[in-house]
């Protein structure tokens, strides 16, 4: 009688077993996550030939870059700076405006919507045109090659199988010890990218790019804004000098600064919201009030609902997922880019992966040159770099020399009204090649690309110097802070 019933049961396991996986959709690489570096790897490897999936449970296609980062932060950026150059800088111009010029907040917030719309759309018919199989659902380990999706429209859940898989989940707002994130009064942000009205006044949590892109969205609005700083110096990463420089200008431009001081409460009391600070250095402690507080202290790895421990994936004290140099976990068939693993939280660093992991997969070799990923403050002015800064080079004993120009030298810069800030080239002291480059100044993220290019082909800066750059352009100041290294300058 027992052996007859585990018969039976035996027999409507094995049947369960075969609905289950004979329903599952198979394919030879499944990327879980469809942010930058997500899309970016699973069409790479559809154009290799593979037949590929994306497994997205925002709905929309994108990540937080395109959703609720980069893109938008990037609308409002643009179009606070249009406003604020209309009401105070026209006249300069000779452009008189008629009547009062103010912001319609909504319509503000509507133009930013259409931006990123229009952007994950885009995604979706690249998806199809690339013929990448898009699940709109969250997806968790089963096993190392099994994932289950849960579809975010509550249909039954389903299976998918896969060779290789990519993890590519990015990460998520850093929450801060004992303040509690409404998205309202005390925010991510998300929450700063999506204000229903203007604050009065604004506090935030942290002097880096995030921090000081969104100061610098509400303070050309009017509101009156205050940036906290555990460190001694704003904007993590920069190069000192630059970092100095872009204080000042920012400071100019009516942001007020606490450095050296750390936050010890953060509580919203009906529509307003009291910040404990402590300066760091003398232990004396303030009380401020808020109409927003916006927590920016920095970005954590998502991994919630990936059930990756099912499959025994490592983790580093960071909450990192451990890879090797091709990108694989312990798990050889699974790899993991982007924020949810080491190196900087870029959007463009986690497409660059996601290019590699597709064709290690496909090819067997990939590549990602990690001393060449630029950064970018998207302020006004705009700060890039991309190298090493003179502090990194001073810490490994490395001989340098400086060239730098300043664009109140620069005949367009000067056209455009638009001159404060400098590039700033390092380059060996003995061969010349560029080391690094940072730049303060009109269109810093764009001409940024010319630092990249030189550090790839390892450039001198004569080779810079010597090739012709169009006049009047903004990149001449590069040209002539190249000629600087070595040379002299000839218009400053």
């Amino acid at each position: 009688m027992l052996r007859s019933t585990q018969v039976l049961r035996n027999l409507n396991k094995s049947r369960f077993n075969f609905v289950r996986f004979a329903s599952t959709k198979e394919h030879d690489v499944v990327v879980i996550g469809g942010g930058p570096g997500g899309y970016v790897a699973a069409i790479k490897a559809a154009q290799l030939g593979l037949d590929t999936a994306c497994v997205e449970k925002r709905g929309k296609l994108g990540g937080t870059c395109l959703n609720v980062g980069c893109i938008p932060s990037k609308a409002l950026l643009n179009n606070t700076h249009l406003y604020h150059q209309i009401k105070h800088d026209s006249e300069h111009r000779g452009i008189e405006i008629a009547g009062d010029v103010s912001v319609n907040i909504t319509k503000l917030q509507e133009a930013k919507e259409k931006a990123v719309n229009g952007l994950t759309s885009g995604i979706e018919m690249l998806f199809k045109k690339n013929k990448v199989t898009y699940y709109k659902g969250e997806g968790s380990f089963i096993d190392e090659n099994n994932i289950k999706v849960k579809p975010i429209d509550g249909a039954e859940e389903f299976d998918i199988k896969a060779k290789d898989i990519i993890v590519a989940t990015g990460s998520e707002a850093t929450p801060f010890p004992g303040i509690e994130i409404d998205e309202e009064r005390i925010v991510t942000s998300t929450g700063a990218l999506s204000l229903k009205e203007l604050p009065k006044r604004l506090a935030i949590i942290g002097g880096g790019i995030i921090g000081l892109e969104m100061a610098s969205v509400y303070a050309r609005l009017g509101s009156e804004v205050t940036i906290i700083e555990f460190q001694n110096a704003i904007g993590a990463g920069m190069d000192a000098e630059v970092a100095k420089t872009s204080q000042k200008i920012l400071g100019k431009q009516g942001l007020k600064f606490k450095l050296g001081t750390k936050v010890t409460k953060g509580v919203r009391e009906g529509d307003i919201v009291k910040v404990g600070v402590e300066n760091v250095k003398s232990g004396e402690t303030e009380e401020l009030e808020a109409d927003v507080l916006l927590v920016a202290i920095g970005r954590r790895p998502y991994t919630d609902g990936l059930n990756f421990e099912a499959v025994g994936l490592e983790k580093d004290n960071k909450g990192r997922l451990v890879i090797d140099s091709e990108y694989r976990t312990n798990k050889q068939n699974i790899r993991v880019i982007g924020d949810v693993t080491f190196g900087a939280m870029l959007a463009h660093k986690a497409e660059e992966e996601g290019i590699a992991a597709a064709e290690y997969i496909k090819k067997g070799h990939g590549h990602v040159n990690y001393g060449n990923i630029p950064s970018v403050m998207y302020t006004h002015p705009e700060v890039a770099w991309v190298g090493s800064n003179e502090q990194q080079l001073k810490e490994q004993g490395i001989k340098y020399k400086v060239g730098k120009y300043p664009f109140i030298a620069n005949s367009r810069a000067k056209t455009n009204l638009d001159t404060e800030g400098f590039v700033k080239i390092l380059a060996d002291a003995e061969t010349q090649r560029v080391l690094g480059v940072h730049i303060i100044g009109p269109n810093a993220g764009e001409m940024i690309a010319e630092g990249g290019l030189a550090l790839e082909y390892g450039a001198s800066t004569e080779d810079i110097a010597r090739t012709c750059h169009a006049h009047p352009t903004l990149s001449e100041a590069f040209k002539e802070a190249a000629l600087g290294t070595f040379d002299k300058t000839i218009n400053f």
